[in-house]
């Protein structure tokens, strides 16, 4: 990888037309196998709800199949939503994975809900803590306890705590927590640049952290084709136009249906707002601008979410991507 830079995988099982949402959920632990003998760093699962399009209901459980299918690389959450769940209970799930695979557990944390109203409403504990209190409550249980009361299994080893976020707010809270912090381009591109000066100006080291570690998840989908690479992107955001239209109960569209969809105008702008600031085509053509994020961001480690209906081409993208990152 280029010096200082390490690289990550951020993964939400994609459930394409024609798949279970269990299959997506095997091809996540093949594909952190493969990533892993890529040399990826890290591999993080993120927490969705009511959305049959993603698979990803449970950071927690996923990533212990993961974990367990692998040898070395970390595995974890990105992110739990801390406001759907009681901070004991988040404790509790994490404990016992850092329990059985000690040094390898992160748990990144964030704000959101992961889906609807509805579904929000019928998760989360009943206390209805404030996002810094459920935080701090769930810091206690890795360190002795809260309120006189422990989070069984205790690792030696808790899991790594982070935050998660897309706004300048959110990163000069990671920082005043003395935490590592990932800006999510991925979700507001344009804003790494300013959310991790924030992030470094603010940081205060803690306990878990004596240097700001500063880092960045973009959605990249590199082939060895800009026309396949586009392609196989569309199929993602063709989706995010059918659950936000006509079916938002829909799973994702193959490759094939997206190809055969006549976009409107205001389709094509949709789709051009969405791929337009994230890393689509060649590596010829995403290394360059891959380049000036992270030379602008001085991101310490670079987070990849590749949601394609391919699965070797998804595999093909994490090889591409870690040559342009090791090129770098």
């Amino acid at each position: 990888m280029a010096e200082g830079i390490a690289v990550s995988v951020h993964d939400t099982a994609p459930v394409w037309r024609g798949d279970t949402a269990g299959d997506a959920l095997r091809r996540s632990v093949h594909l952190a196998q493969a990533v892993e003998a890529l040399g990826y760093r890290r591999y993080w699962v993120a927490e969705h709800h009511n959305t049959p399009a993603l698979a990803t209901s449970s950071p927690a459980v996923l990533a212990g199949s993961i974990l367990a299918a692998t040898s070395a690389i970390r595995v974890g959450s990105g992110a739990v939503l801390l406001p759907n769940h009681s901070p004991y209970a988040v404790a509790e799930q994490f404990g016992v994975l850092a329990g059985l695979y000690p040094g390898r557990v992160d748990l990144g944390l964030g704000r959101a809900s992961g889906g609807s109203g509805e579904a929000a409403a019928r998760l989360g504990d009943p206390r209805r803590l404030g996002f810094g209190d459920a935080l701090r409550e769930l810091g206690e249980y890795f360190s002795g306890g809260s309120g006189g009361v422990r989070a069984i299994p205790e690792p030696g080893v808790p899991p790594e705590m982070w935050l998660v976020g897309s706004s300048v707010s959110s990163a000069a809270d990671a920082g005043r927590l003395g935490l590592p912090y990932v800006y999510a381009h991925a979700i507001v591109g344009g804003g790494a640049p300013e959310a991790l000066e924030a992030y470094r100006q603010a940081f205060r080291p803690s306990p878990a952290l004596a240097e700001p570690h500063a880092c960045v998840a973009v959605i990249a989908v590199a082939n060895d084709s800009d026309e396949r690479a586009h392609r196989l992107a569309a199929s993602f955001v063709y989706g995010q136009i059918l659950m936000r239209t006509t079916d938002p109960a829909t799973v994702l569209p193959t490759e094939e249906e997206t190809a055969a969809h006549r976009f409107t105008a205001a389709e094509e702008r949709f789709l051009r707002e969405k791929i337009g600031p994230q890393f689509v085509g060649s590596p010829e053509r995403i290394a360059p601008r891959l380049g000036e994020l992270l030379r602008r961001t001085r991101a310490d480690e670079l987070f990849v979410l590749t949601q394609v209906p391919d699965h070797q081409a998804r595999i093909r993208s994490y090889e591409l991507i870690a040559k342009i990152v090791s090129s770098l």
